[in-house]
């Protein structure tokens, strides 16, 4: 029997099986942060007028994150991880103010004026951004009418979702729905900056840095804006441990597929973040599906990605 002994994953699972398992993990977790989120605002008595409260939660969130990371590589790997080269730091301080500090500062401020559910799905634009980056700035990542046409498809869905509380543009806000989507534009850049920084690090080194950074500078911002945090007991202790430890796992993963797949094939996965975020929203946090409009947007946003993602299976098999 030990001559049968199991040496690595690729015996029991295809690498197509552990990059879709891996997505669904980290598209997981990031739903189940929307109604996270929007918990620890009640559990640390924030109000929603209260940004640079808001900003330090984030930055205590992703500092917090960013360390658990690079104790595990320290750990693992009896030394202190960190980037090697002038190239490799610029990727990866630029990767964390980007994608963590940059976007984390529109999300939460967004999260606060809108739904968990528009939330989720708005935040899905992060994908299309990805797709339509990665044709100009990843060699053999080019774009071609199914990305454009499913590009299209899931911004119609955006669009819908936002009017899906009424009549008209009164559905829409630009401190809610417009912050998430700038949240979504900042995800979709750190695509491709992610990709340049893992080329020249590993992954787990680039996460533990970019959180790290991303959150120091949360947290800086919002106390220097006099932002505090109040604990109210140890529930919002446990949250603000879990939102790290989520951010930490999903990062690290969500490099690693970026640094060993194609851009487009990896961000089509993330249609399953308002998939998720609309389902646990629904659950934990009692939102209701408005009308028609919000399903319908959802459907829009999945089809839309699932056409990018048909186009990709084609290229590959070709």
């Amino acid at each position: 029997m030990k001559e049968r002994k199991i040496k690595n994953w690729d015996t029991l699972f295809s690498r197509t099986q552990i990059v879709v398992a891996a997505a669904i993990l980290c598209t997981l977790l990031w739903g189940s942060a929307f109604p996270g989120v929007k918990a620890g605002y009640d559990l640390f008595a924030i109000q929603e007028s209260d940004i640079p409260s808001k900003l330090v939660f984030a930055g205590v969130r992703f500092l917090a994150a960013g360390l658990l990371v690079l104790a595990f590589g320290w750990i693992s790997r009896r030394r202190f991880p960190r980037p090697k080269g002038k190239a490799a730091w610029g990727w990866t301080v630029l990767l964390g103010l980007v994608q963590t500090a940059l976007q984390y500062l529109f999300f939460y401020i967004g999260l606060a004026h809108t739904t968990g559910v528009k939330s989720s799905i708005l935040n899905a634009t992060g994908s299309f951004f990805g797709v339509l980056l990665a044709h100009f700035f990843c060699p053999g990542d080019r774009l071609t009418r199914q990305k454009v046409l499913g590009c299209l498809l899931g911004f119609s869905g955006c669009v819908l979702v936002s009017l899906s509380s009424g009549g008209g543009l009164e559905g829409f806000s630009v401190l809610g729905e417009g912050f998430i989507i700038f949240a979504a534009l900042s995800f979709g850049i750190g695509f491709v900056i992610s990709k340049q920084a893992t080329a020249l690090a590993d992954a787990a080194t680039v996460t533990g840095w970019q959180l790290s950074i991303g959150g120091a500078v949360l947290l800086l911002a919002g106390l220097l804006f006099g932002g505090s945090l109040t604990v109210t007991g140890w529930q919002a202790i446990l949250l603000l441990a879990y939102l790290a430890a989520l951010s930490a796992v999903a990062f690290a993963l969500w490099s690693q597929l970026l640094k060993c797949n194609p851009v487009s094939r990896i961000s089509v996965y993330n249609f399953l973040v308002p998939v998720f975020g609309t389902v646990l929203s629904v659950l934990c946090l009692g939102e209701g599906i408005a009308d028609w409009r919000t399903p319908a947007a959802l459907a829009l946003v999945c089809l839309g990605i699932w056409v990018v993602n048909r186009n990709g299976k084609k290229r590959r098999q070709s």
